[in-house]
């Protein structure tokens, strides 16, 4: 998850819990007045062509509220399937009339904020919690249920809604209605959240699948399979600044430290290269070995943007790898054995083909092309040349300004494979 900070003012959110979208049509997005039915046949129809989880549920709620089921706050969580998040979760409630939708990242289940919420009782062993805010036993049961009770809820309400996966899915409801939910209108809710389960199964089956294809592929790369460029030759050229980097003295690294080391080693090189390429706009397409290959997209960026995002993410990396020498984490093995880590980075400017390639029942979504292999031809110049960053004069001539003026000229030089010697810059 390439994550964007959002300030979650008027709201706030504890350590690891981030904002990623907020809507805040209020009640315009529904019906002035629903019944029930009105309520349970929008749900069979209207919302299945809603594939915005956010905006579905902020329109369920209202809907919920049109039929005067007295729910004044409301949240849904999910769990997900992604190497950096572990849930979802959307936040509505009818006094700021905003629904947000909110990420937990991994390291949230050992915040001690998460593990005493009563929702993680819910989520981990499928309870139903119900909690009379009216009680002093009810406020004081927790930090969240004092909360509630000074904005003036009067009921709390978790359930699970699917013991899909490890975590199940969850709701939770508040009122402010005195002496809380009654019983008619828990039979009533009940009915309609049945139907609102299964649209959240069908968006975390949606989710998952956009999560581990832009995981696995880039999400460029990601999108464009789920979008049914799955037989092989599907793609189409494009123009696109490539970008190639290297691990400098990865098999001596190798030879000397276990598998695990080398591998705690590459991870850390990995996050910081490609953080810095998915920062400007790239999209990594394959890590080989020790190696990243990259593109930044002319069509997409433009062709003066695309290539001052790539030298720009160029040197990003290499004041992060910089940066890991000098002060590395306790996490990685002892640096006597692997530091100074170095590494070399080529760019060059072309038209390349971007789609399928591989066997029948074994595809690989890629790049491919002339360009691809005089970058790499570009980066293998980095060693001899003493120099980390290394481009063509395709690339230099997209430059502008300081990023163009600031080059070393390197001279020409023969790559394998090309018939005339290229001129090589340095940045």
């Amino acid at each position: 998850m390439n994550r964007q900070v959002l300030d979650p003012a008027p709201r706030s959110y504890v350590q690891h819990i981030y904002l990623l979208a907020r809507s805040n049509r209020g009640a315009a997005c529904a019906p002035d007045t629903q019944n029930l039915q009105d309520v349970h046949d929008w749900l069979l129809h209207d919302a299945t062509r809603i594939d915005n989880v956010m905006l579905m549920f902020e329109e369920f709620m209202w809907r919920c509220r049109a039929a005067n089921l007295g729910i004044d706050r409301c949240t849904l969580h999910i769990g997900t399937l992604h190497p950096r998040v572990v849930g979802f979760s959307w936040v509505w409630n009818s006094t700021d009339e905003l629904c947000d939708e909110i990420a937990a990242d991994a390291n949230a289940v050992n915040n001690v904020a998460f593990t005493k919420n009563p929702l993680y009782r819910v989520m981990r062993e499928g309870e139903i919690i119900k909690v009379d805010l009216e009680t002093e036993e009810g406020v004081n049961s927790g930090s969240l249920m004092q909360d509630l009770a000074e904005q003036g809820y009067t009921a709390y309400v978790a359930l699970p809604l699917s013991t899909a996966g490890e975590m199940h899915n969850a709701m939770t409801f508040a009122t402010k209605r005195p002496g809380g939910f009654p019983p008619v209108d828990k039979e009533r809710i009940r009915g309609l959240i049945d139907l609102l389960a299964l649209h959240v199964e069908r968006h975390i089956v949606q989710r998952i699948a956009r999560n581990v294809a832009d995981t696995y592929l880039g999400p460029i790369a990601g999108r464009r399979v789920l979008d049914g460029e799955i037989r092989r030759g599907d793609g189409e050229a494009i123009k696109a600044v490539v970008f190639m980097s290297d691990m400098r003295g990865f098999t001596q690294l190798a030879d000397r430290l276990s598998g695990p080391e080398v591998t705690c080693i590459l991870n850390a090189y990995f996050d910081r290269v490609s953080d810095a390429v998915l920062n400007h706009g790239g999209d990594i397409l394959k890590f080989m070995g020790d190696g990243i290959l990259a593109v930044f997209d002319q069509e997409v960026l433009g062709e003066k943007a695309a290539a001052e995002a790539a030298v720009k993410a160029s040197r990003e990396a290499l004041s992060a790898i910089d940066e890991l020498n000098d002060t590395p984490p306790a996490t990685l093995p002892d640096p006597d054995l692997w530091q100074p880590l170095k590494i070399g980075i080529g760019l060059h400017r072309g038209e390349v083909f971007f789609g399928n390639v591989g066997g029948e029942d074994r595809l690989d979504f890629t790049v491919i092309g002339r360009a691809v292999n005089e970058t790499s031809r570009v980066e293998s110049l980095c060693k001899p040349l003493g120099q980390e960053l290394l481009m063509t004069a395709p690339v230099k001539e997209a430059l502008s300004g300081d990023l163009q003026t600031g080059l070393n000229e390197m001279g020409e030089h023969a790559l394998r494979g090309v018939g005339k010697p290229v001129a090589i810059f340095a940045a």
